[in-house]
């Protein structure tokens, strides 16, 4: 196999952490392809507002994904719409296996493939998917116009989308088991302020009934009490977090108890020319611009690490602050 049937770096995921990874490794001149299966933009292509991204006092997270994806596409960097199957690790260079077939041969990986919306895990969830259940207040909530929903979650995303809902419904009840919103407080501040909404807390949904129709209902339980009543209700919003789509990470890459990787601050994992940026990675904060500052990071360390091992140089050995740690 000659030198040019070998990627610099495959990027895996075109969310927020992807599309800047792919910036800055065209910038860097590698041979760059970037792969998503799905929406490139990621989770921040179905939110209705985005107020917290440097340079946009507000803009609509689909726009702000159409900019990524435009600037990295002004590169002319090699990207396709398709799933990726497989990741394997390998001495001379690592493959990457699509659902179409095609093999990529790559000195480096970048995974960016984020989260998926986290369940509640009962009775009627799964059967009413799309006839009332909905992870996507944006993709959705036209639906429901004039119509009452109920928005499971306390954190920025559950106060963001009842508070987008409130727009088109005529009432929001917000589900939450503890007694505060984990929300910040400007959106606290703005849930409390919107009359349409109503916080019910230190409650938990434990079934979703629906009719012929599509949901009509939720059975709440007092997190304190045990009491347990009915909410008739037109649709429930489910957001209580993401799970990390961990499912492409090779074997022999650390990953902590929930499944997220350990990486060092360079996006670094503990096998040599793999690197994990975004909502897949252990960090403190999840936020759009952290996912791109992971991305710009990876990128110019993959770099280096290219650069490096067509120079000759040895660049195998363990990142030395995971070195310990995989041991």
């Amino acid at each position: 196999m000659s030198e040019g049937d070998i990627y610099d770096v495959v990027i895996v995921g075109g969310g927020p952490g992807g599309l800047t990874a792919g910036i800055y490794a065209m910038r860097a001149a590698l041979k760059t392809f970037l792969v998503e299966k799905a929406v490139a933009g990621g989770q921040v292509a179905m939110s209705d507002g985005v107020e917290n991204y440097p340079g946009f006092e507000s803009i609509s997270g689909y726009e702000l994904s159409q900019k990524f994806l435009q600037h990295a596409q002004s590169y002319d960097i090699e990207f396709v719409q398709e799933e990726v199957v497989a990741v394997e690790p390998g001495l001379d260079f690592h493959s990457v296996k699509l659902a179409n077939g095609n093999l990529l041969k790559t000195h480096t990986v970048i995974l960016a493939t984020g989260g998926s919306p986290r369940k509640l895990g009962v009775p009627g969830e799964d059967k009413y998917y799309g006839k009332g259940v909905s992870y996507c207040g944006v993709c959705d909530g036209f639906f429901f116009r004039d119509r009452t929903v109920v928005v499971v979650g306390g954190g920025d995303t559950a106060a963001e989308e009842a508070l987008y809902l409130a727009k088109l419904a005529k009432q929001v009840y917000m589900v939450h088991r503890r007694d505060a919103l984990r929300a910040s407080m400007i959106l606290q501040q703005r849930v409390k302020d919107e009359c349409k909404i109503e916080v019910l807390w230190n409650t938990i949904v434990t079934e979703i009934k629906a009719n012929e129709e599509g949901v009509d209902a939720v059975s709440l339980q007092d997190t304190q009490t045990g009491e347990q009543r009915e909410l008739s209700t037109d649709g429930v919003f489910i957001f209580i977090g993401f799970i990390p789509n961990n499912q492409l990470v090779p074997a022999g890459i650390k990953m902590n108890a929930d499944g997220y990787v350990i990486t060092n601050e360079k996006c670094e994992t503990n096998m040599p020319g793999i690197y994990v940026v975004g909502d897949l990675r252990e960090k403190y904060a999840k936020q759009i611009v952290v996912a791109a500052a992971d991305g710009c990071t990876a990128a110019l360390v993959a770099a280096h690490y290219v650069e490096m091992k067509k120079s000759g140089e040895a660049v195998c050995e363990l990142p030395e602050d995971l070195l310990q740690e995989a041991q």
